[in-house]
């Protein structure tokens, strides 16, 4: 076990002090009057021992305490030295400051009764106010350190506190800073991909039917669609990069889909699906009154282009439903219906982050989402793939982005 070294600074104060009490010791300083019973060189011996504590005074406070309290109890049977009172002060303070909270409390109490205690023993004995002055004397030497370390104490602690509570208020301003652009990137992410995703889905879909069918008016057909959506793309990523490009201070922000502009994507989607056999119909039962926060039309808009994307990837020949209702104070529900099969395999490639990204708006707007294969209407396909959001709608509803 490896004893702690005693800090420079107590290392000084020890022998700063010794060497200063054998100066006045040389020069005949004394507190007392000569003591015929031991000679003058017996105050060097306290001397020593308080020097000495000084060394340890952080690592043993208490302890060191004691010994400091013997070699002061000592040096009253010698001729004495201001020195080792002096340094009994700093042993009552160091006490204070460095010892555990408990004993860092009971210290200033002790000193405070051993000082009235001595006080009024004083002044019983000598019956004079001579006994009240060394009361004093002896309340300056132990309660006033004790009360000087107690501060200090306080004060240290006070610091460290504020200090702590900056170094959490930074660390939770860097963990908000990460989350922000953790939420930002996702929500990126996400209207790229339901602005791209579309548009590239169909290109990919009539370019392989230009590819597999030698027929000029087929490929002269799909090379319109290809066009058509490709100028669509190009149009939704301008108005993306815009959107990033958008400083703070401008007060008009790019323009986001809302449900006003279903009729042109199902139009489009009918263009695209045209070739597989697929139509689109779309049942709007929504209150014309009813207007809905930006929220929540947007994260609509993005659920059924979703949607209609996975439906001219995946759906088997047939119609593609939507419907769309809304009653003043309750919830939007949105329903995608798309013929479901067993294909052997889908039209164009995909990455699932489709259903991710629109469980993701949902969530955001503490809403529910169901998203997979159920029964068929009767006359109609024996099963069908089921997309269902419900949209809580708020009067207040003021969140910024989905």
């Amino acid at each position: 076990m490896t004893f702690p070294r005693p800090h420079r600074d107590d290392v000084i104060l020890a022998v700063t002090a010794f060497l200063g009490g054998v100066l006045l010791w040389s020069l005949g300083l004394y507190t007392q009057s000569s003591r015929n019973a031991l000679p003058p060189w017996a105050a060097l011996v306290p001397l020593a021992v308080m020097s000495a504590q000084s060394l340890l005074r952080r690592i043993l406070p208490l302890a060191m305490l004691a010994i400091a309290t013997a070699a002061l109890i000592a040096d009253q049977f010698t001729v004495g030295s201001l020195v080792t009172v002096v340094v009994f002060t700093d042993a009552v303070y160091a006490a204070v400051v460095y010892s555990s909270p408990t004993a860092a409390r009971r210290v200033p109490v002790v000193s405070g009764l051993i000082t009235v205690a001595s006080t009024i023993t004083l002044l019983a004995v000598f019956q004079e106010p001579v006994g009240l002055l060394i009361g004093v004397i002896i309340g300056l030497i132990t309660l006033a350190p004790a009360v000087t370390g107690s501060i200090i104490r306080n004060h240290r602690e006070a610091a460290d506190a504020a200090r702590l509570r900056a170094e959490q208020t930074a660390l939770l301003a860097e963990m908000d800073r990460v989350q922000a652009v953790t939420a930002e990137r996702s929500r990126m992410a996400r209207e790229l991909h339901d602005m791209v995703a579309n548009h590239l889905s169909a290109i990919a879909i009539h370019s392989t039917a230009a590819l597999s069918l030698n027929d000029p008016r087929t490929t002269e057909e799909a090379l319109g669609v290809i066009r058509e959506n490709s100028v669509a793309g190009l149009s939704e990523m301008r108005r993306l990069i815009g959107l990033l490009r958008q400083s703070s201070d401008d007060n008009e922000p790019a323009a986001a889909p809302t449900l006003a502009g279903l009729d042109a994507l199902i139009a489009q989607a009918g263009t695209n699906g045209a070739a597989s056999g697929l139509t689109f119909s779309l049942n709007d039962r929504r209150e014309a009154a009813n207007s809905l926060p930006a929220p929540v039309e947007l994260a609509a808009y993005r659920i059924v282009q979703e949607s209609v994307t996975n439906a001219l990837k995946h759906a088997e020949s047939g119609q593609v439903e939507i419907h769309l209702s809304h009653e003043r104070g309750h919830a939007l529900t949105v329903e995608v219906n798309s013929p479901f099969g067993r294909r052997p395999g889908p039209r164009a490639p995909g990455s699932g982050a489709g259903l991710v990204g629109m469980r993701e708006r949902v969530a955001l707007l503490k809403g529910e989402l169901t998203a997979g294969p159920v029964e068929g209407p009767p006359g109609g396909p024996a099963k069908i793939w089921c997309v269902r959001a419900v949209l809580p709608v708020r009067d207040d509803d003021k969140e910024p982005s989905t």
